[in-house]
């Protein structure tokens, strides 16, 4: 006898499946029709729950970057300053095994042309640039510096270069020391 989801069960559910299709295909690749059967449900039942396509990738996207901004202000605890900022960096590269995750940023910023994703993916690095400014209480240069390591992260992270036996590729998976940023601030890039 198969057991009957309850509804949040079910959301939960398509959410996962979505996630994988979204992050695999992006926006426009993907296919609600594949998410429902995967699911074992219709695609009227995905539009029921979601409304449409484009408003379930926004809700998969949004959460995927509330994901890292969040994890790394929890990261951080009360330290302050570039203790604060070691912290959500080790949060931050640890995050990056949620390949799902990283690559539904990812197929965000490949949909900003979109205007209304567009919208949307600019709103999450607001949050993330505040997560890490409010935080850390660091300068602006020092706070786009970790932030522009994290998207270089994104990035190789994204192109599965572990195995990958060649120089440059050595070299972006080489890891980041937390005493890096203590030169990068506005007094030293003046």
């Amino acid at each position: 006898m198969t057991l009957r989801m309850t509804g949040p069960q079910r959301r939960s559910q398509v959410l996962t499946i979505a996630a994988a299709e979204f992050a695999d295909h992006g926006l426009h690749g993907a296919s609600v029709e594949a998410i429902a059967r995967e699911a074992g449900i219709t695609q009227a039942y995905v539009f029921r729950m979601f409304g449409t396509k484009k408003a379930l990738f926004l809700e998969l996207v949004a959460a995927a970057f509330d994901r890292f901004s969040d994890g790394m202000r929890e990261a951080a605890g009360a330290s302050a300053g570039l203790d604060a900022l070691a912290h959500m960096g080790r949060h931050y590269y640890r995050s990056l095994s949620d390949r799902t995750t990283l690559l539904l940023q990812l197929q965000g910023f490949a949909a900003c042309g979109d205007p209304e994703v567009r919208g949307l993916v600019r709103g999450c690095v607001a949050r993330m640039w505040d997560a890490v400014a409010d935080t850390t209480r660091l300068d602006p240069v020092t706070v786009k510096s970790f932030l522009a390591f994290g998207m270089l992260l994104n990035n190789v992270t994204a192109l599965d270069v572990d195995d990958v036996d060649e120089g440059w590729a050595k070299g972006v998976r080489t890891l980041i020391r937390p005493g890096l940023f203590e030169h990068i601030t506005a007094t030293t890039n003046r």
